[in-house]
Parts: structure tokens; C-alpha cells; sequence
């Protein structure tokens, strides 16, 4: 790995070790452990199955985005998409979304510069319904009686991420529905500040990645694409609720979409492999402010994020030893491809 790229994991790894520090302060080891044997684990099964329908949902949404440019089997597109989250998890700076575009193209020959923007406009889309689903609880955030800087920001937070996923998708629909003046305007910023021996390449990456936006064309698709993306998060919220049930507390599924949106919406600062700290800080906060007591909330929040990170690492890194991939080999791809 570059010098830089060793950089931004050891500034990942500062940021997830302050988020942890705001998440854990005050708690001690034994008042985590002392809630452990209460859990009732049965309730994981559940959620894991559910979390995993949400996966299979994400595999047909990402089908649908590629239609424009070739149509793959949803059971084709499901293992691919959980070697990506597994990616995402392992590995820095989300670097899973480039690997799965890599064995993408790999199976299926699709351009990863083409594909990346389909897992652009996917998230793009999910940090909307995030977005969404704080909007929706602001009044019942507002009459939360928490003392957490995490909760007391979450409405600044909320208007300034909406302006800026609202404005990206705009900007996408724009490109998506006038493709010609799109290229004609990526054109001039790349004659104007990419050096002459790069142009061409640029330009046709260019091209690819605005072939990758075709399904936005569609005023059906984007309802679609936006339709399915509510059900993927009501069903990790689902996942949320069935963990709930192993502790001895209860909030509503309003304010656990609330949490799922806030922890989410955190995770898109840089940190560690696996969002540690960035997750664990705002729901852990978020709980208390409900009025959870700290080490239940502690506790749950951290099982939470175990049951979300194992299974599917688990299935990722099988899906990705069947592939036989090396991590190494498909990064030289990537850097030769873009």
C-alpha cells in the first residue's frame, strides 16, 4: 500500500479510537460483561435472517441499476454484493465497493468505471432514506431529554447532509437524462485541468461512468430504485428490533429507524475497518438519551454491531475464496482499469 493510503488508515484509526473513547467513557469492562449473560441470543437468528433478505433486496436493486447495460440474474449479482460488504468491513476507505465492481467485471465483464457509478447512485440513495428516516423522528429527537452532543447536533447534521445527497442525486438526474451536455461539460473541465497525455482516458471513463447512470433516465426506475431502497433499510431496522428483544428494554421501531438512520449517516466519516467507534458512539448515545440505562445501551449497541459485521464478513470472504481472488492481484487490476 501507498504512503498515503497507510495515512488515511492510521487517521481511520485515530478517529474510530476518539469514537470509542465518546461511546465507552464513564463505563467500566465489568458493567459491559455483567449484562451479557441476560442476553437472550435467540433473538439473533431472526435478525441475521433479516439482515440477509435486506442483502438479497441490495443484489436486486444493483441488478436493476445495471439493467442498461447488461442484465445479470439477482442470484448472480447476491454473492458479489456480499464479498463488497465483507470488503467494506475488512478493509479501508470502503474499498469493497471498488472490489465488487472489480469481480464484476471479472464475471460478467461490465467496465468498473460503469459499474461504480450504479454503486454511487446506490448510495446516494440510501444516505436519502437515512435522511428520511431522521426527518421523520425530529420531533420526537427534539423531545428527548439527552445531554449527548451527538443528539444535541443531529438536526444541523440532518440539513446539511440533506443538501448535499439531495444535491448529488440532482446533479445525477441532470447527467443521466442529458448525457451530451454532461460529456460536453466534463469535457471542459478536463481540458482545463487534466494534462494532455490524460485526456482521452479521462474522457472515456467519462463515458463509462455515464453509461452507469442510464437507469436514472427512467422517472419509474428512480421511484423504484428509491422504493426498494426504503425496504432495504426497514429491514435492517427489523434486524435493530429483533436484537432489541434479547435485552431487557423496549423503544419504539420509530426511534430504532432513528438510530439506524444517525449510526448510518455517522459511518460515512473515515475511521477504522468495519465503521468502529463512528457506529458505536451515536447509537450508544442516541439509547441513553431514550433513557437506556448506559451499560444496557452499551452492550446492545456493540452486539448489535457484531451481528451486523460477522455473517456477513463470514459470507463475504466464503463467497470470495470460491472466486479465488487475491486481494493484491485485483487492486493492480483496478489501478490499470482506472
Amino acid at each position: 500500500m501507498s504512503a498515503m493510503r497507510r495515512w488515511q488508515f492510521w487517521i481511520g484509526i485515530l478517529i474510530s479510537v476518539g469514537f470509542l473513547w465518546l461511546a465507552l467513557r464513564g463505563l467500566s469492562l465489568a458493567e459491559v460483561l455483567a449484562e451479557l449473560p441476560g442476553i437472550k441470543y435467540i433473538w439473533l437468528i431472526p435478525g441475521v435472517l433479516v439482515y440477509f433478505i435486506g442483502v438479497w433486496v441490495r443484489a436486486w436493486r444493483w441488478h436493476y441499476l445495471l439493467r442498461p447495460l447488461k442484465s445479470i440474474p439477482t442470484r448472480k449479482m447476491f454473492p458479489i454484493v456480499a464479498i463488497g460488504y465483507a470488503g467494506n468491513n475488512i478493509f479501508p476507505a470502503r474499498a469493497g465497493e471498488l472490489l465488487r465492481s472489480v469481480v464484476l467485471k471479472r464475471r460478467e465483464d461490465v467496465p468498473v468505471s460503469a459499474s461504480l457509478a450504479t454503486i454511487i447512485v446506490e448510495r446516494v440513495f440510501d444516505g436519502v432514506v437515512m435522511l428520511a428516516f431522521v426527518f421523520l423522528n425530529l420531533g420526537e429527537l427534539a423531545r428527548l431529554t439527552g445531554d449527548s452532543g451527538f443528539v444535541g447536533s443531529i438536526q444541523k447534521v440532518a440539513l446539511w447532509g440533506t443538501g448535499a445527497f439531495i444535491g448529488a442525486l440532482f446533479v445525477f438526474l441532470l447527467a443521466a437524462m442529458f448525457p451530451k451536455y454532461a460529456e460536453m461539460t466534463a469535457g471542459f473541465f478536463v481540458n482545463w485541468v487534466v494534462p494532455i497525455r490524460f485526456r482521452d482516458k479521462f474522457m472515456e471513463l467519462t463515458r463509462r461512468f455515464l453509461e452507469g447512470l442510464e437507469a436514472l433516465r427512467s422517472p419509474r426506475d428512480v421511484l423504484m430504485v428509491f422504493a426498494t431502497s426504503v425496504v432495504i433499510w426497514l429491514l435492517e431496522t427489523g434486524k435493530y428490533w429483533f436484537v432489541m428483544q434479547a435485552f431487557p428494554f423496549e423503544v419504539s421501531f420509530f426511534a430504532l429507524m432513528l438510530m439506524n438512520g444517525i449510526v448510518n449517516l455517522a459511518t460515512t466519516i473515515p475511521s477504522a475497518p468495519g465503521y468502529v467507534g463512528t457506529f458505536d458512539a451515536p447509537g450508544i448515545a442516541l439509547l441513553v438519551a431514550y433513557g437506556i440505562h448506559r451499560p444496557v445501551a452499551a452492550t446492545y449497541t456493540l452486539v448489535l454491531h457484531a451481528a451486523l459485521w460477522f455473517p456477513i464478513t463470514a459470507l463475504g470472504l466464503y463467497y470470495l475464496a470460491r472466486e479465488g481472488i487475491s486481494w493484491g492481484a485485483d487492486m493492480d487490476q483496478l489501478r490499470a482499469e482506472a
